[in-house]
């Protein structure tokens, strides 16, 4: 069995909890501070695909393992090419609590494998994805997400 890991980034939003969950499901949501478009019902079993918004390529699939909104959210994500290979799959748990006048949003990715071209990629897309989300929920609009993309290559 190879080592696994797991990657968590934790932030705090100036919104409600509804407002989170939705962020995080509604695809012309995601395709504002994400580039991409996450497809689902978000129902416990159902597939969901993560959806290049300029080209349609699905670049992550996977399945919901749990859902309770506006609380929490557990889905499978794996590359489409792995899709059959349950032993590469990974699982990213959205944690949602209210805070005060703001939500605490834990985002916690395990069943990494140490070194892999998936844990060096999460651990760079994660932080932007998630800071583009806090930045368009408290202002009504995301950064450029392709050049934050970049940046965060270097």
């Amino acid at each position: 069995m190879k080592n696994k890991s797991q990657f968590v980034y934790v932030t705090y939003i100036s919104s409600s909890a509804e407002k989170v969950w939705n962020a995080l499901m509604d695809p012309e949501m995601t395709r504002k501070y994400w580039g991409h478009l996450n497809v689902s019902d978000w129902k416990h079993g159902s597939d969901w695909k993560h959806e290049d918004a300029s080209t349609g390529q699905i670049r992550l699939v996977g399945k919901v393992l749990e859902s309770t909104p506006p609380k929490r959210l557990v889905i499978t994500w794996a590359f489409p090419a792995d899709a059959q290979d349950k032993e590469k799959h990974t699982r990213v748990t959205f944690d949602i609590e209210p805070v005060g006048k703001a939500v605490r949003l834990k985002v916690t990715h395990d069943e990494l494998e140490s070194a892999s071209d998936m844990e060096k990629g999460i651990t760079r897309g994660w932080p932007v994805v998630l800071s583009n989300l806090k930045t368009l929920l408290e202002t009504g609009e995301a950064m450029d997400t392709k050049s934050l993309f970049e940046q965060s290559k270097k």
